[in-house]
């Protein structure tokens, strides 16, 4: 049989799209006080009109205490009209749109979200040097409900596609990572209990929006820190969540955002950019000889994922989307042979929108596969706090 054609429709749950290309989740920098923005739509207008099957919003929380910081959409009642002018406006592209649907947990900043953060164990914040409390069994039945009422709010505005972000050391992942849950209740201990609230929250979301959308689950291969999410325990969880039937896709991520960064992203790290675009306390403490090991280095090489995502293929039936340093055509082509239903894309669309179309156009000329641009030099991290959002410092204004 041969590898479908990553250029060709393809069906995503109950979703067609028209290639099998997706915008991933990259967090845009576009809305100051929380709402869409027209600066927000022309963001993901451009990979969508450059080709993408799917564009990600990112990042969407459930409740004020979930959001990375207080200038993030909170789903609800006050910002489904901007939602829903963001999904109109993709979908006369051709395009289809997802939502990134998450509570940050302990990646929240407390101090700017005006309410402190929640994590599986009480623990301190690198980000707002304040404790972080560890959730009671209301806070998350509340946040579970939050859940549902966001991928209603999401689904009756059009979006196609809900991505419940399992992964970073969000709230999901918290629960997850045996170095941060240190609880011994039925939340903590072996991973049975350590995933009750990602299978729960999955459970709960199709429930409520059943075929109208589809539900995917960004998941880690490896969060890359000691006792973060291991590649044995993510592909543990993997098996869980396909057996419990409730998703229609994985996608498969990596690294912390609050333990290890760059580890998703690997090629150079920034940290004189990234320490000045942060608050005084963070910035001097980026500083330190700690603060300088947050952002190690990771050689870049193309597919950086594949390996250790071989593995969650050969284990599971359940669609996959590959994550990680997509350039090249070839490296889509094979993504497709090796049995990855979709491949997902961020910085080489934030440095050309239109490498979709553009690699489509080029496939089968003479020569080398035809490559994106993005030299992974990672100055765009640091300009998600920028004025004017997040951008490639490489594309002139």
């Amino acid at each position: 049989m041969s590898a479908p054609d990553v250029f060709a429709p393809a069906v995503l749950g109950p979703v067609r799209l028209r290639n099998r290309t997706v915008k991933a989740a990259t967090f845009e920098g576009r809305t100051p006080h929380g709402q869409v923005t027209d600066e927000l739509i022309d963001y993901h207008l451009a990979p969508a009109r450059g080709g993408v099957g799917l564009t990600t919003v990112a990042y969407l929380a459930v409740a004020p205490e979930g959001r990375t910081h207080a200038e993030v959409i909170v789903v609800g009642p006050g910002t489904a009209s901007g939602l829903a002018r963001l999904a109109e406006a993709v979908h006369e592209t051709g395009a289809g749109i997802a939502g990134q649907v998450g509570h940050a947990g302990p990646v929240a900043n407390g101090r700017s979200n005006g309410v402190r953060a929640l994590s599986s164990s009480r623990m301190p914040s690198p980000l707002s040097l304040q404790m972080i409390r560890s959730a009671t069994e209301r806070d998350l039945t509340r946040v579970t409900r939050a859940y549902v009422s966001s991928a209603r709010t999401l689904v009756q505005a059009g979006f196609d596609v809900l991505e419940l972000h399992m992964a970073h050391s969000y709230l999901i992942s918290s629960f997850l990572a045996p170095g941060l849950n240190k609880r011994r209740d039925r939340w903590g201990g072996p991973l049975e209990n350590r995933a009750r609230l990602a299978r729960q929250v999955a459970r709960a979301v199709r429930e409520e929006v059943g075929d109208e959308a589809a539900v995917t689950a960004k998941v880690s291969l490896s969060d890359g820190f000691r006792g973060g999410v291991t590649t044995s325990v993510g592909l543990e969880l993997a098996g869980l969540l396909e057996s419990d039937g409730h998703l229609d896709a994985l996608q498969l991520s990596g690294g912390s955002s609050l333990m290890n960064p760059m580890y998703l992203f690997r090629g150079d790290a920034p940290v004189e950019e990234f320490a000045a675009a942060m608050p005084l306390a963070v910035r001097l403490g980026m500083k330190t000889p700690v603060g300088r090991s947050f952002m190690k280095t990771y050689p870049f090489e193309e597919a950086y994922f594949r390996e250790k995502a071989l593995g969650f293929r050969e284990r599971l039936t359940m669609p996959l989307m590959l994550l990680g340093g997509i350039n090249r055509l070839d490296t889509m082509e094979q993504a497709m042979a090796d049995g990855f239903e979709f491949v997902a894309m961020g910085r080489a669309l934030l440095r050309e929108p239109g490498l979709v179309d553009r690699l489509a156009a080029q496939r089968g000329s003479q020569g080398p596969s035809p490559s994106g641009v993005c030299i992974h030099c990672n100055r765009c991290m640091p300009t998600i706090y920028a004025e004017g959002g997040t951008h490639c410092p490489e594309v002139p204004a």
